[in-house]
């Protein structure tokens, strides 16, 4: 997608008829959502741009698009500069940008159904400033141009079976409300969607590739809860899975509820962080007293149970066979130049739906980056973009499955043909920061942000670094990415607590040249001796062989050796029973040791 004129054009009318001097477009829902439903792409039916984080600030006579460093090569591809500036959030973010370019006195709109209390609280004392008003529009003026705008969808909502979720959402809802009364609220307001799948023990189809449907909740501290869905996606076979204890009521009754809740001088424990600033509105506005605190199912969703964990476990093997059928099919077609970025998209798709018994969806868009398009660090390949595998190339493939029993994550990078010596240094620096990470032990109360530099460190010996988080969160059946876990330069305080799932997730890019990336899952775990402090370690959960056409053993340590060695041999034993036939020759050599 590029840039359509026509369509900032017809944004600044309906922008001119609001009296606005501009408008604030983030790239999420009313649920704080990283990804989103289509009728919720906003940004990219603006800007052009398709990433999965972003925003823009659209003024009458200019406008800007901000991303973090996934995604500025795909900025500059996609948005017209003629039209749209674009800018790395942190190097001039865009609250900076509206106030330098923004008339004095001006009106910026932005809907506060996508942005945070705090997002609100920030942009109004930065604009005091400029005497610039921060303006809450009634209407989003992107959808009241946004003429095909898809509709919100109308897939059914799925009960999730305790045997793969571990824990009852009875019992989930006693938890939360024992922390409600000691917290002194009458009700928590839960709108992020994987919290509220969570809760309920529910799953849907709402957003692609991450299995939730669209719903608020209210949570009690009496044990009983509010449902807010469409009347649409509910049956029969729900109301007995939800019981008597939750009330299910329209989903465009939410913010009315609230309003009568806080009427009726109730107290409520809200998010700014995940809490839309509409909902803080709407309480406020009727009187309610809020307290402010972290929504009560995230750090409880993050922190795995011995069920999730085990099933975690399982679709990792599962997970494994397919990439490896996959990995042994490019090889044999990749030299061929048989291969491009998407046939290999559906052949490591086909692979995974042997599974199909388990497997519901991709856990996210593949990333299949041949060559150049590999230094793009969330490429999304395209009829436009699709590049063949060609020889003596580098090609990283970043992927994942949903299964009922575990979300996966898996980034596997590979040489067709013969490497460069800076290729496999790269590759191998990449591959000595993931085994140092993998291999670390840390303290009981250490966050992400403590340990993201060990995986760094082999790159910034030589100067170099990748602009994106070393590890992410993971759920069990629902978003590819969650919080508040996360191992980042500037990550999460949040402590590692054992039964958290992150991603091991070092790389390196050359613009124009090539990407690499090494990514398995690790499941937090306390570590099984006597120490004088409690001490956590990672244990793998991802198994696939991992191209040893693409290392430099020479600036491996033994200890290094021995880890991949050591992989290698537990990827065969997990595997070997599952690959398709014709796939174990192949992976007694891509597992021999180095």
């Amino acid at each position: 997608m590029t840039t359509k004129p026509e369509r900032l054009k017809a944004l600044r009318e309906e922008l001119n008829r609001q009296q606005l001097d501009g408008f604030i477009i983030p790239l999420t829902d009313e649920h704080m959502s990283e990804y989103v439903g289509a009728y919720a792409h906003r940004l990219a039916w603006v800007t052009g741009f398709e990433g999965s984080a972003g925003n823009a600030a659209i003024l009458l006579d200019k406008a800007a698009l901000f991303v973090d460093g996934r995604y500025t090569l795909q900025a500059k591809d996609q948005i017209d500069p003629n039209l749209i500036e674009d800018h790395h959030f942190e190097t001039y973010p865009l609250l900076d940008w509206v106030l330098d370019h923004a008339p004095e006195g001006a009106r910026i709109g932005y809907d506060a159904e996508l942005a945070t209390v705090g997002w609100q609280q920030t942009a109004t004392q930065k604009f005091a400033k400029k005497n610039i008003n921060l303006i809450s529009v009634e209407t989003n003026p992107v959808d009241q141009v946004w003429n095909d705008q898809p509709s919100a969808p109308l897939d059914m909502v799925i009960p999730h079976a305790d045997k793969y979720a571990g824990q009852s959402a009875a019992d989930k809802r006693s938890e939360i409300a024992s922390h409600l009364r000691e917290k002194g609220a009458d009700a928590a307001i839960i709108t992020m969607l994987d919290s509220v799948a969570w809760a309920f023990n529910i799953r849907g189809s709402d957003v692609d590739n991450t299995p939730v449907p669209h719903a608020f909740a209210v949570l009690k501290n009496n044990e009983s809860a509010v449902l807010f869905v469409n009347d649409q996606k509910v049956d029969e076979n729900l109301r007995v899975h939800l019981g008597n204890s939750v009330e299910i009521k329209p989903r465009d009754a939410f913010y009315q509820y609230l309003s009568e809740f806080g009427a009726a001088g109730k107290t409520a424990l809200v998010d700014p962080m995940s809490n839309n600033a509409k909902v803080f509105e709407a309480l406020e506005s009727a009187g309610a007293r809020l307290i402010e605190s972290a929504d009560p199912c995230i750090i409880r969703k993050a922190v795995k149970n011995t069920t999730e964990q085990q099933g975690s476990r399982d679709a990792h093997v599962r997970d494994g066979a397919a990439i490896c059928d996959f990995l042994h099919w490019l090889s044999v077609e990749g030299p061929k130049g048989n291969v491009d970025e998407l046939k290999a998209i559906d052949h490591l798709w086909n692979c995974r739906s042997r599974f199909s018994d388990l497997l519901r969806s991709s856990s996210f868009d593949t990333i299949s980056g041949s060559g150049p398009n590999g230094a793009i660090v969330h490429y999304r390949a395209s009829e436009a973009t699709n590049r063949k595998l060609e020889i003596d190339n580098i090609f990283l493939i970043d992927s994942g499955g949903q299964y009922l029993d575990g979300t996966t994550d898996i980034t596997r990078t590979v040489i067709i043909g013969t490497p460069t010596n800076e290729m496999k240094d790269r590759f191998t620096r990449v591959l000595k920061g993931h085994i140092a990470l993998s291999t670390t032990k840390f303290a009981h109360g250490t966050s992400g942000h403590a340990l993201d530099s060990i995986a760094r460190h082999p790159l910034w010996q030589v100067g170099l670094d990748y602009d994106h988080g070393t590890g992410h969160g993971v759920g069990s059946f629902l978003a590819v990415h969650e919080g508040p876990q996360r191992i980042a330069k500037f990550g999460s305080p949040v402590p590692l607590e054992p039964g958290m799932i992150l991603s091991n997730e070092p790389g390196y890019y050359k613009a124009g040249e090539y990407g690499i990336r090494i990514e398995n899952l690790v499941l937090v775990r306390q570590v099984d001796e006597e120490t004088e402090y409690t001490m956590h370690e990672f244990e793998n959960l991802t198994w696939a062989p991992i191209d040893r056409n693409l290392i430099d053993t020479t600036i491996m340590t033994a200890p290094e050796r021995e880890w991949l060695n050591t992989y290698h041999q537990k990827t065969y034993d997990k595997l070997k029973d599952i690959v398709l036939p014709e796939t174990l020759e192949w992976l007694k050599y891509a597992t021999a040791p180095i």
